[in-house]
């Protein structure tokens, strides 16, 4: 007696197809499980018997093999549960030998009593399954919505293995999840954090609006209750809406990573890891890979508060994933790549105390203990931020006068919009590929898109030569300058947008000493 169900693993972010083979003798009982199982798979063989009886059917007294095909591919987790037991099931006479499951996905954890557990990764497995041709997949009642985003396969929501059973056999059959990949599931939702919240720093939102036209890290530095972290939390509220294909991609990285119950991820992600979290945390890793705060943050993100608290061997694991937009990680398990696409967003204080410049504070530490705590921030990373703020701490006036509030999030995200738009319209009037972000234009888009005026150039040339920038230095400089001309809308860099892009700039020399 043999019977085949298909079901579904992951491997990185993306589903790849389960055979679930059972084979049943009539002979001395036996139950193994074969086809390079993790031990969460191994123990499926006591849920899956404690299930089966709790839910009213007998457990077969036979000699059952189950094979996960192919079986030179570590399959890991509890979400072949459901498929086994209706292999089983099937096996055993219980469903119809004759139905046919060629065209249905089944995954899902089952409980002792019978019940199906949500599971991590369905929206993965369910592209997955409609990409290979299946029609039906049922996952967990509590993972249907998440995989109801997905179109051209349908949907059933299983909350027991009874229901299942009966379904299959025809009894009650279980009414399809109603498709939710409407364009309504991409409308932004209303926000509590707005910008319009934050007293004074008129310098700093400017900053943060130029930034997030073009894509650039950013590194603010100021004395404690500046508002750092205030405004980097409200970045996320100026960023352009996400579309359907990026709300999918970064659904599917929260998927796999155990952290989604519901639809899309319609907002852009915010992710503020603590200091002390590891290398695997922040770029990925683990035993069995998952991914880590810089995926998490893919579209959306990366918040690094109190940078010089963070290990240096952490923040060096941030520079391939800034350069290349994908973190690949590597174990004995496997080798896997993540997306890894986010804004940088760092801050820090002055010094240890917080208050080394600070014209109201008097700061306690000594030189010394200065360049110690800046020397904490490598170069490269810090190369790899294109606009560098320094806040001051917020006056009286700003916190009790009036007016100083400045704009809501939703005027500034139109600013920013319109900038993308613009920069859109020119990379196509130039004949090169949209949708790249000014921080990310290659050599050959920068020299190509970034035409200065007479008095720009001039201007470029001094601040190179008094300033002392690098090759690297000088090309930050123009792309943060092309977002600020996008901004205004200006096919060409004029002086006003270099002299703003290089004030970006100054604080490299100041606390650094370097260009």
């Amino acid at each position: 007696m043999l019977s085949k169900i298909f079901s579904s693993g992951v491997v990185g972010i993306d589903g790849f197809s389960v055979t679930v083979e059972c084979s049943a003798w009539d002979r001395m009982p036996r139950f193994e499980l074969v086809g390079l199982p993790d031990a969460a798979v191994k123990e499926a063989k006591n849920r899956v018997q404690s299930a089966c009886e709790n839910s009213g059917f007998m457990f077969p007294a036979l000699d059952i093999m189950i094979n996960l095909a192919p079986a030179d591919v570590k399959k890991e987790g509890t979400v072949f549960d459901l498929a086994i037991i209706l292999a089983i099931l099937q096996s055993d006479g219980v469903i119809s030998r004759e139905y046919d499951f060629s065209d249905k996905c089944i995954v899902g954890e089952l409980s002792l009593s019978g019940e199906l557990r949500a599971v991590s990764g369905v929206l993965s497995m369910t592209v997955s399954a409609r990409d290979l041709g299946m029609k039906e997949i049922y996952v967990p009642y509590d993972n249907a919505l998440e995989a109801s985003v997905v179109s051209g396969i349908t949907v059933y929501g299983v909350k027991t293995l009874r229901e299942a059973v009966e379904h299959f056999k025809g009894a009650c059959p279980i009414e399809p999840t109603p498709p939710s990949f409407s364009a309504i599931d991409l409308t932004r939702h209303e926000k509590t954090l707005d910008f319009y919240d934050v007293c004074g720093q008129l310098r700093a939102k400017r900053a943060l609006e130029v930034a997030a036209a073009g894509g650039h890290n950013v590194l603010m530095i100021g004395p404690p209750g500046t508002g750092k972290s205030m405004l980097a939390k409200r970045l996320p509220s100026i960023l352009p809406d996400m579309d359907f294909e990026e709300a999918l991609e970064t659904t599917k990285i929260h998927s796999v990573s155990g952290k989604l119950r519901k639809g899309l991820v319609t907002e852009r992600p915010f992710r503020s890891p603590h200091h002390t979290v590891s290398m695997p945390g922040l770029v990925g890793g683990g035993a069995y890979p998952r991914p880590g705060e810089i995926s998490l943050a893919h579209n959306g993100v990366l918040f690094l508060d109190e940078l010089p608290e963070f290990s240096k061997q952490v923040t060096e694991g941030l520079r391939q994933p800034l350069e290349d937009g994908v973190v690949t990680v590597t174990r004995a398990a496997a080798k896997i790549t993540y997306p890894a696409k986010f804004m940088l967003v760092c801050a820090m204080n002055p010094c240890r105390c917080g208050y080394f410049g600070d014209p109201n504070r008097r700061c306690s530490c000594n030189p010394a203990s200065i360049s110690k705590y800046l020397e904490k921030v490598s170069g490269p990373l810090l190369d790899r931020i294109d606009i560098e703020i320094e806040l001051p701490s917020v006056s009286y006036t700003d916190l009790a006068g009036k007016g100083v509030h400045g704009e809501p999030s939703a005027e500034i995200r139109k600013r920013v919009n319109a900038a993308r738009e613009f920069t859109n319209k020119r990379l196509a009037a130039a004949g090169d590929k949209t949708g790249v972000l000014n921080a990310n234009m290659s050599t050959e888009l920068l020299r190509r898109h970034c035409v200065l005026t007479d008095e720009a150039s001039s201007l470029m040339k001094e601040a190179f030569e008094k300033l002392g920038l690098s090759a690297r230095g000088h090309d930050r400089v123009l792309r943060v300058a092309r977002t600020i001309a996008d901004l205004d809308g200006s096919e060409v860099i004029d002086d006003g947008h270099i002299a703003e892009a290089i004030m970006y700039r100054s604080l490299d020399r100041k606390y650094w000493k370097r260009g």
